[in-house]
């Protein structure tokens, strides 16, 4: 038996399934000890998405990054430089381990995905910008540039997608807000269009994010702390995450062809345009209570993404149970237990909103102590940093 063999398991079901694995993390030590590639081979990893955290802990331990810090001391760049050259770098280096998953897939896998400066998350020109750098900086075909689905961040995700560059939508945790997201991305596939380029090449997925909505409300339903909320507790991110994927085959159609596209997508689609595939993120367990695979096996469906924290990619392998859809036939159950936690007083669209608002605070800490290790590291290379 080879080691793939051994190791696949949930995760070759999961793929089987119609869900692509990718996995929520890099560091420039993956990529150079051959641990993307292992994982890649083994695990049937078919790509990567990062954010400003998980830089902030790759580059923050300077373990791989020593020669690179050296040589941008000398050269005397900023430390926003210095921070860009080494994220641009490890994407760079990681598309190019995924360029043969994003050959024979079409484009449609073998991703790697790069954040804006979450300090730009409310403002669209400067994000268009942003992400117009990032990708002339990668260089590579199959990387997607992430996008917060702010209120600034749906006009940029239209002009982004619009100039050709493909796109991973970050921070959706409400319903409302998903439909809006993928409005902007049908408006920017049109403005593409318009400007005769190939709908083919342009990619996107929609990052909905799943265990901080159960984080939120379960702890409100403790405070409640009656039969009735405590029953519901660990029931509110996948009813929410099972209403998007509802959402999206209204947009797109469903696999099976029992809900057909809409009409403007089916318009698009005619100019072989590729649908926004729902991407589940925060899919690593908060709560010790539940199984530590609980996000990746109760949200298996067709034409999804899970993006794994290592830990949960493990866990699937180890111990995971994929027995098949696990959302399509959820949707009366999931209406009503969001309407039952609301019922009790645990406002949706204010858990949404406090958890975009802190989403966007928490990738900003992190942006910011990644600049102030990056700073620390160059002074005391002989620069400033400033």
């Amino acid at each position: 038996m080879t080691e793939a063999t051994a190791t696949a398991g949930a995760l070759e079901r999961l793929s089987d399934e119609g869900v692509s694995v990718w996995l929520d993390d890099l560091s420039r030590r993956r990529i150079e000890s051959g641990d993307l590639a292992r994982l890649v081979e083994t695990r049937n990893v078919v790509g990567v998405t990062t954010n400003p955290s998980i830089f902030q802990a790759a580059i923050g331990s300077g373990e791989g990054y020593e020669e690179q810090l050296a040589d941008l001391a000398v050269r005397g760049v900023t430390v926003d430089e210095a921070v860009r050259m080494m994220t641009t770098a490890d994407v760079r280096a990681a598309a190019d381990v995924l360029g043969p998953v994003y050959e024979a897939t079409g484009g449609r896998d073998g991703r790697v995905s790069i954040e804006v400066d979450p300090r730009l998350a409310h403002d669209t020109a400067a994000t268009v910008a942003e992400a117009r750098q990032l990708a002339w900086l990668v260089d590579r075909p199959n990387v997607m540039i992430k996008i917060p689905a702010t209120g600034a961040g749906l006009p940029a995700i239209t002009e982004v997608i619009g100039a050709g560059i493909s796109v991973n939508v970050t921070l959706i945790f409400s319903l409302e807000r998903y439909r809006a997201v993928m409005d902007a991305y049908l408006a920017g596939l049109e403005k593409a269009r318009a400007a005769g380029l190939d709908l083919s090449r342009i990619h996107s997925v929609a990052s909905f994010f799943v265990s901080r909505v159960d984080t939120e409300i379960d702890k409100r339903l403790t405070l409640l702390g009656t039969d009735e909320a405590l029953a519901l507790k660990g029931k509110a991110a996948l009813a929410n995450a099972r209403l998007a994927y509802q959402a999206y085959e209204e947009v797109f159609g469903s696999a099976d062809g029992r809900t057909p596209p809409g009409g403007r997508w089916r318009a698009l689609a005619g100019d072989r345009a590729t649908e926004q595939r729902p991407l589940w993120a925060s899919t690593g367990v908060k709560d010790p209570a539940y199984r530590d695979t609980r996000y990746v096996e109760e949200l298996v469906a067709p034409g999804t993404v899970n993006t794994m924290p290592e830990a949960t990619l493990d866990a699937v392998a180890d111990h995971g149970a994929v027995t098949g859809d696990t959302v399509t036939g959820g949707y009366a159950r999931a209406r009503a237990d969001l309407a039952a936690v609301e019922r009790l007083g645990i406002s949706y669209a204010e858990v949404v909103e406090q958890l975009e608002r802190e989403g966007v605070a928490k990738f900003e800490a992190a942006w910011q102590d990644l600049l102030d290790a990056v700073t620390k590291s160059l002074t005391s290379k002989g620069v400033d940093g400033e």
